[in-house]
């Protein structure tokens, strides 16, 4: 009868627990990530207010001048 060496035993040990470890830490990581887009699903259903759709319009002029601005130092 083979019998394994005793630190062969502790080195399977410490794999089959830094399996199960990784394991958990990607199941924690998983359930994270479903809960992070579970909670921006349901923020995104409310209703537009218009302080915040004006704020919107207003950072997206600000993106699209700064990026004309941009492009014209780039082409002078």
């Amino acid at each position: 009868m083979d019998q394994q060496p005793e630190a062969d035993r502790s080195e399977d040990r410490r794999q089959q627990n830094l399996t199960r470890t990784l394991m958990w830490i990607g199941v924690a990581g998983l359930g994270a990530a479903l809960a992070f887009t579970v909670v921006r699903v349901l923020m995104s259903r409310r209703p537009a207010d218009p302080t915040s759709e004006r704020i919107q319009q207003l950072i997206d002029e600000a993106n699209h001048l700064l990026k004309t601005l941009d492009e014209q130092r780039n082409t002078a």
